[in-house]
């Protein structure tokens, strides 16, 4: 009873943090000793001693009551015989809680299917790039293969330029996607709900990300690549002389 715990919503908006003093009634105030995070409430809410609210405010009736129990079931069954409650109100926060893990478990299932699919479309549309750019660079490449280079090392060094391009995206990228979480979950977030996510890193997945990127840059690299190394030296001997 000597201090008062707000929610994060409540201290966004009163600018109330650890230490100040937050006005509860008639000659009471109280210090604030921490917020707390409440994800999905709109409401501004302060929590203090059970003890000291029956004594601040006598008039109000408990309406709900929290009971911890190894047996859920039987206790529903108990109230509803000795007080005629109807099972409707009453909740098991424990199954509510589990079938809640187990629709985020699906969500995550699909998310992961869709990476998957994601992956898959960006590297058509890379090989699709890439193959353009390949009959683009021709007339470039053209006149290093008459100096000598051969058609099979001019198609490592595309596939090599095609990877360290990728790297150097990814690498680009990376932080740019992290600030632009950080912009969403620090300013977007509080400013749309009142409340902030916390944010997480995952190097391992990054790593893992950017490998597969690696790997889809790869994949599509290779066919142009032995596009240019199965061509005729005709055709690339006609092409550096329509250059010159």
């Amino acid at each position: 009873g000597r201090a008062v715990v707000i929610n994060e919503q409540l201290s966004r908006r009163a600018a109330l943090h650890v230490g100040h003093t937050l006005a509860l009634g008639p000659g009471l105030s109280l210090p604030v000793a921490g917020v707390v995070g409440d994800y999905g409430n709109p409401i501004g809410q302060a929590i203090v001693g059970e003890a000291l609210f029956r004594r601040t405010f006598p008039a109000i009736e408990p309406s709900r009551y929290g009971v911890r129990t190894g047996n859920p079931q039987g206790l529903r069954r108990a109230l509803t015989e000795a007080f005629d409650v109807p099972p409707t109100r009453i909740i098991d926060q424990a199954a509510i809680k589990a079938f809640s893990l187990s629709v985020f478990e699906r969500t995550f299932s699909v998310t992961d299917a869709l990476n998957v699919l994601t992956l898959a479309v960006a590297a058509f549309a890379i090989l699709m790039s890439l193959l353009t750019l390949a009959a683009m660079r021709l007339p470039q490449m053209a006149p290093v293969w008459a100096m000598g280079t051969t058609q099979r090392r001019l198609a490592g060094l595309e596939i090599l330029r095609t990877v360290l391009l990728a790297a150097i995206t990814a690498v680009l990228a990376l932080p740019l996607g992290l600030a632009l979480a950080w912009v969403l979950l620090a300013i977007v977030n509080v400013e749309a709900f009142g409340w902030r996510l916390p944010m997480y890193l995952f190097p391992v997945e990054y790593i893992r990300l950017m490998l597969f990127a690696l790997a889809a840059a790869l994949l599509a690299a290779l066919w142009p690549a032995w596009r240019l190394s199965r061509m005729e030296p005709t055709g690339l001997l006609r092409i550096f002389a329509n250059e010159r």
